[in-house]
């Protein structure tokens, strides 16, 4: 294992040496391999033909999206409707142990996978084209409830100050950063990159999304939310920190916010878990139906 993480630290700092290099004699270049490197995921894709167990045996949909496409699984229930956004390096299948809570509210479960991620298409994945990919599920589906982890939860943190007026009217994020400028910051220290690369990548978010990376930030979003939700962070978290959801909370006046420990980044729990169920059904037919006021 250490050697492992010898390997990838000397990895690391070679690509970092080799994009400083680029930054003084192509700027460009450097800008746009440092880029790609930050958008474009190693692991998380799926073939059809072998799909996890839990992604088998369920209603799918392709949705087209300009050029893009994106893959969704339906587990069949009531009336209400539940949406999930996956993170980073991941698919629709992290939400195997989570499943089985939310299934006991009787709910239909739709997931999606993100952009360049599972089966959807795409080589690279950013923030506001997952937030695209969501609002074409939440127009089709209309869901009344959506949870996301990790980098889903920025996108879905996002996605609600883009569209605050439609069918989803609870929101829970795990485990989500806030601010995509820490991101670029930690991003930027893991390579060692210097500082000629911060304005840089800057450039390039302003040229292709038109914001600053200042402006882009949870906390700043959430200010504006009127639904109800629900941010748990891990305090253990060593991949996105635990400020970051505190962050998001601080800005949500409709909202609690629950510490765990012990979880690090994944936030598998089932007391974490009844906690959710509570928040989302609580006083709801679905929970009496369902005997949930027990929890």
């Amino acid at each position: 294992m250490k050697i492992k993480k010898g390997i990838r630290f000397i990895t690391l700092k070679s690509v970092g040496s080799y994009i400083n290099f680029l930054s003084y004699v192509r700027p460009q270049k450097a800008m746009e391999l440092s880029y790609a490197l930050f958008s474009q995921p190693r692991i998380g894709r799926l073939k059809k033909e072998d799909l996890p167990k839990i992604l088998k045996n369920t209603e799918t949909e392709i949705f087209h999206h300009n050029e893009h496409h994106f893959q969704t699984y339906i587990w069949k229930g009531n009336e209400t409707k539940i949406l999930l956004v996956h993170g980073w390096e991941s698919n629709s299948s992290r939400w195997k142990k989570t499943l089985p809570h939310l299934q006991k509210s009787g709910s239909t479960i739709i997931a999606i996978d993100a952009p360049a991620h599972g089966q959807s298409s795409g080589k690279e994945f950013n923030v506001p084209l997952y937030a695209e990919f969501i609002n074409k599920a939440v127009e089709k589906y209309q869901p009344e409830i959506i949870i996301g982890h990790s980098i889903g939860g920025a996108a879905c943190v996002y996605h609600q100050y883009l569209f605050p007026n439609t069918s989803i009217n609870k929101m829970v994020i795990l485990g989500a950063p806030s601010d995509l400028k820490t991101l670029i910051d930690n991003y930027i220290s893991m390579l060692s990159l210097n500082s000629k690369m911060l304005p840089l990548l800057e450039s390039k978010f302003i040229n292709r999304f038109n914001f600053k990376l200042e402006d882009f930030s949870g906390e700043k979003f959430a200010s504006q939310f009127t639904i109800p939700g629900f941010i748990a962070h891990d305090t253990s978290d060593k991949i996105v920190a635990f400020e970051e959801g505190k962050k998001i909370a601080s800005n949500w006046k409709n909202s609690q916010f629950i510490e765990t420990s012990g979880l690090g980044h994944g936030m598998h729990d089932d007391e974490l878990y009844d906690k959710v169920i509570k928040f989302l059904f609580e006083g709801t037919k679905a929970q009496s139906d369902k005997g949930l006021s027990k929890i």
